[in-house]
Parts: C-alpha cells; sequence; structure tokens
C-alpha cells in the first residue's frame, strides 16, 4: 500500500498520541500538525520532521501550499475539542482530504446530515472511531447475542455498564467541563458504549435520565433487544473499593443477565486497528455514529426523572 499523507489538528491532547501511534504503525507519514498549545514534544516520538503550527491560520496556509506544490492531503485527523469537530471536518474535506475524527464526531445528530451533504458536493470521506467495535471481546459478545437471538427471537437482556474514569480538578477548568464545549459528561466519556450497545442489541426505543450532573450521568436506555441501566462518572468517590485498594483510578463493567462481560484488556491497538480499516476503505462512515449522537443529545437535553423504578445501584451513592 503507497504511503499516504496526514494532517493533525489537536496535537497537544490526550487523545492525539493514539493517532500519531497508528498513523506512524500503518506506514503514513504525518507532515503538518496543529494546536494552540505548543505542548506537542510527542511529535518527537514519532514524526520529529512534521511541520508544526500554533495558529490555525498558518496551519491553512502551509496545507494550501504543500497541495499547490503538488503535495497531496490525503487524510486530516481530528483531535481537538468536540465542539470543534463539525468545523474541522468541513476543513478537511474543502481541503480535499478525508476527514479522521475522534469521538464524538460531532454533538447533534443535525450536525450528521450536514456532514453527509458535504461529502456527497466533495466527493471526500468522514471516517469516524468506533473503537469498541474492533474490540476482539465485543465482537465476539455481538456474534454471541445475534446466534442466540437466531435462536431465540423473543430474547431481551438486561444489561448493567458501570464506567468510572476519575478525573482530578482540571476537568471541570477544561473545556471538558463545558457542556458546551463537550457535550456533557454522557457524551464526553460515554458515547463510544452508547454507540457498542446500539451496534449490539439495536435501536433506541426509550431514553430515561435518571442523574445527569456536571461530574456524572445515569439513566435507563431501552433497546429493541436490551434494558440497559447505566451510570457514568469522573467522580473518584464512586470507585468500588477494592479499585481503590488496587491505586487504580479507572473501572469498567458490563454486566449482561447478571454475568460480567470481561473487556479491560486489548484497548492500546484499537486506533492503530482503526486506521488500517480506513485505509482499506472499510472503516466507520459518519452515518455509523447518527444513532448514539442522538443517544447523547437526548440525555443532555431531557429532563431528570425521580429515581424510582429500574436505575442503577451506584445511583444510590450519589447525594
Amino acid at each position: 500500500m503507497t504511503s499516504k499523507n496526514f494532517a493533525l489538528i489537536g496535537a497537544a491532547g490526550f487523545i492525539a498520541p493514539r493517532h500519531l501511534k497508528a498513523i506512524k504503525e500503518t506506514g503514513n507519514r504525518l507532515i503538518s500538525a496543529f494546536d494552540p498549545n505548543d505542548s506537542v514534544g510527542i511529535l518527537d516520538s514519532f514524526f520529529p520532521d512534521s511541520d508544526f503550527f500554533v495558529e490555525f491560520e498558518r496551519f491553512d496556509r502551509n496545507l494550501d501550499k504543500l497541495k499547490r506544490q503538488g503535495v497531496p492531503i490525503d487524510y486530516i485527523s481530528i483531535c481537538s475539542p468536540n465542539y470543534l469537530h463539525d468545523s474541522h471536518i468541513r476543513f478537511a474535506l474543502r481541503l480535499g482530504a478525508d476527514a479522521i475524527c475522534e469521538k464524538p464526531i460531532v454533538l447533534n445528530p443535525w450536525n450528521v446530515e450536514a456532514l453527509m451533504e458535504i461529502e456527497k458536493e466533495t466527493n471526500k470521506k468522514v471516517w469516524t472511531i468506533l473503537q469498541l467495535r474492533h474490540h476482539e471481546e465485543i465482537i465476539k459478545l455481538k456474534q454471541k447475542v445475534e446466534n442466540e437471538i437466531r435462536e431465540n427471537p423473543k430474547k431481551h437482556y438486561s444489561v448493567e455498564l458501570t464506567y468510572l474514569t476519575s478525573r482530578g480538578n482540571w476537568y471541570f477548568i477544561s473545556w471538558k467541563g463545558d457542556e458546551k464545549k463537550s457535550g456533557g459528561i454522557a457524551t464526553n466519556i460515554g458515547v463510544h458504549f452508547f454507540d457498542m450497545l446500539t451496534w449490539i442489541f439495536g435501536k433506541p426505543k426509550e431514553n430515561s435520565i435518571h442523574i445527569n450532573k456536571l461530574d456524572t450521568a445515569s439513566g435507563l436506555l431501552e433497546l429493541d433487544r436490551a434494558t440497559v441501566r447505566w451510570f457514568l462518572s469522573v467522580n473518584a468517590n464512586y470507585l468500588p473499593e477494592d479499585i481503590i485498594k488496587s491505586g487504580k483510578r479507572t473501572f469498567r463493567s458490563i454486566l449482561i443477565d447478571s454475568k460480567e462481560i470481561e473487556f479491560s484488556e486489548g484497548f492500546s491497538d484499537l486506533h492503530t486497528i482503526s486506521y488500517q480499516s480506513i485505509l482499506k476503505e472499510d472503516g466507520f462512515r459518519i452515518s455509523d455514529a447518527k444513532q448514539s449522537i442522538l443517544i447523547v443529545q437526548e440525555i443532555r437535553n431531557k429532563s431528570t426523572k425521580a429515581l424510582i423504578g429500574d436505575f442503577h445501584p451506584f445511583c444510590k451513592k450519589v447525594e
């Protein structure tokens, strides 16, 4: 496969190293990168010869100059704050590059429709990172559910999703703590789980919210084939005691019909696998993300209900 030229928007963020690693491991080149923050020493570990800019206008001028010199910009990888994804995707497409965008690809479902129109206008593609669809254990789970439903078409599952990823005070000062920029807690840390659940258990039918705070969200999601109780938080106070004693700050759990699904390992190479699929024109498109974007947009805008009935057990910990 011929080596491709990449540019990167958002080189200083948490997720950028996974994209840099994926570009490197798939045998491609990063020729230009942008971030308003200059703490991008990570570039030395992957592409020390890449151009770098802290002003978007100069980054834009650099890519335009390269293009006019006959240097193609094949892909632009987007790791910017969530609220800027839509704009940066449009920039990539209009430059003549395909866009590879981190989750959540956009904040609202109507942005999906608009970007699909620009795909048609430019004849370029928007690819999204839905890494859990590449996880070996999640793929096995999907196959298991499909086999069970073939045997029993009326089967309906009970799912309990818990994801706690502790964050310090910086989180709430950064753009991630601003709902207008991040989409809120369910969008920022939960969207890939909602994508995974709809991928396995079908489309959403009902979406009830029990808690929706700055650091915690919880609710009940009714899907075609499952009832999902979910709890998401960046508050370390909700970590189970054994996790705290082990010195860990993250806890993820999926119970299906009260049985734990083990998928704590196998995350390190998922971006590289995603890039391999995209480079073969077999990755996930913007339309694949639409269902999960609709779910988190509803969570963001729905009123909470009283904690009655079938709510997640972790809700009892929340004051």
